[in-house]
């Protein structure tokens, strides 16, 4: 017998739907909102996804998390939307994670939702549990009543975060010692590449998550957009970088290196776009990420089947513009969907080559740690195919120990200018800082 209710509705105003549906959501303690912002994107399932209100959940730290993941994925048969944090690296390799965390997410958090929406184009599909169906006609009275933020004053969330100052864990000088020390390591054979991260924080402070989300979305329009809260916790993510994505036997991956500042000049805009597509150091760094990645696929892949699709094609977003390539595999459908994500995990694009000793120095030499950002959020279906993002360009919040926190990084090369990579590092960051400081 399904587990699930479906019931189809055509919706005439998906924006201002997508507004209502999300301010609704937030009266749950358990939320997954995923928005593409209608960017054409070749592999996207959906425009908008939402997931709230656990039936059921696990929840851990690092210890066996995959293996847990996986029986509680292989016996649930359903829908389930979580993340899993960067440090699940140590339940993969003979790693650790000791650096400070003011955020202390769990390191897995995976929930089946009684309630599920996925909008695509004017159609909404939406999924209840069974035993909360009857809940659904309430439930939509309750999100058309909703007045859409793009109908609310701007103006009024100016003051939301005016208060808000921001701190480095790593100063300038700090970090351009720490990108010698990284370099050394590159001259040394013991690493080609590594991502390097660094983050800005702020305690004793107070935001409204779903307006700084909105904020952030609004001026970053990312394919991989972000809303999640588990408890006192939030994710605001603007990610424009795909991790993992299985489609029946099909892998996806599309990792992201290579940025460049957008200009508002039309002309400048597209020369900077064309210097990022001719740059020889950006292109290298990709194409070293992109053979990490065919390797991680390659543990599962049937034999022959990995295959670069596109390698190093310029994106553009709102903030940047991005160099992106898509590396695809198939698999042996007996499978399971935990062991594709577990045999490339952590993501090539946010640790380094070689993949083990990168993030054996990544630990040593970053102050803070990664936790959730660097990780990826997504979610499972019933039929065993899955979809998950990075977590990069976010902002991450504990309600309860009132701490704000973003971490951005760069790949650091044999070619890297320690000036350079901090100059990209803040233009990463800006729109974080933006949408914090008002």
């Amino acid at each position: 017998m399904a587990l699930r209710t479906l019931t189809r509705k055509h919706i005439s105003n998906p924006k201002d739907f997508k507004d209502q549906l999300l301010s609704w959501s937030t009266q749950f303690e358990e939320v997954v909102w995923l928005d593409s912002n209608n960017y054409q994107q070749q592999y996207s399932s959906y425009d908008a996804v939402l997931a709230v209100e656990a039936f059921t959940s696990i929840h851990t730290d690092y210890d066996d998390a995959f293996e847990q993941l996986k029986v509680y994925q292989s016996s649930t048969k359903d829908w389930l939307f979580g993340y899993l944090s960067y440090d699940l690296k140590n339940d993969v390799e003979q790693l650790s994670s000791r650096n400070f965390d003011g955020l202390h997410f769990p390191e897995l958090f995976f929930f089946q939702p009684k309630k599920i929406f996925l909008l695509k184009g004017n159609e909404l599909e939406i999924q209840y549990l069974n035993f909360v169906s009857d809940e659904l006609e309430t439930d939509l009275k309750q999100i058309e009543s909703v007045v859409p933020s793009s109908a609310v004053e701007k103006s009024q969330n100016q003051s939301l975060s005016e208060h808000i100052k921001i701190k480095l864990r790593i100063h300038k000088d700090a970090y351009f010692d720490k990108v010698n020390a990284m370099l050394a390591h590159i001259q040394r054979g013991d690493v080609y590449e590594a991502n390097f991260c660094q983050e800005f924080y702020a305690e004793n402070t107070s935001i409204h998550p779903i307006e700084i989300y909105n904020n952030l979305n609004r001026i970053s329009k990312p394919p991989f957009a972000t809303f999640l809260r588990v408890y006192d916790k939030y994710l605001l993510s603007a990610s424009p970088e795909r991790y993992l994505k299985k489609e029946g036997t099909k892998i996806v991956s599309q990792p992201i290196k290579g940025t460049a500042k957008r200009s508002l000049n039309q002309t400048e805009d597209d020369e900077l776009k064309k210097i990022l597509s001719e740059d020889i150091k950006e292109r290298s760094e990709n194409v070293m990420i992109v053979d990490l990645v065919r390797n991680d696929l390659s543990k599962t892949a049937t034999k022959g089947s990995v295959k670069v699709e596109e390698l190093c094609k310029v994106y553009t977003f709102e903030q940047v513009h991005q160099m992106i390539s898509t590396v695809v595999s198939e698999v042996q459908p007996d499978i399971s969907p935990v062991e594709v994500i577990k045999s490339t995990f952590p993501m090539g694009s946010m640790t380094g080559a070689p993949k083990i000793s990168a993030m054996k120095i990544i630990e040593t030499l970053e102050e803070t740690k990664r936790g959730l950002y660097s990780g990826a959020v997504g979610y499972f279906t019933p039929d065993q195919d899955f979809d998950f993002n990075v977590v990069i360009r976010s902002i991450l919040y504990n309600a309860s120990k009132k701490y704000v926190s973003y971490s951005v990084g760069g790949a650091i090369t044999a070619k890297s200018d320690p000036l350079k990579e901090y100059e990209e590092c803040l233009v990463k960051a800006k729109a974080m800082r933006e949408v914090l400081e008002g």
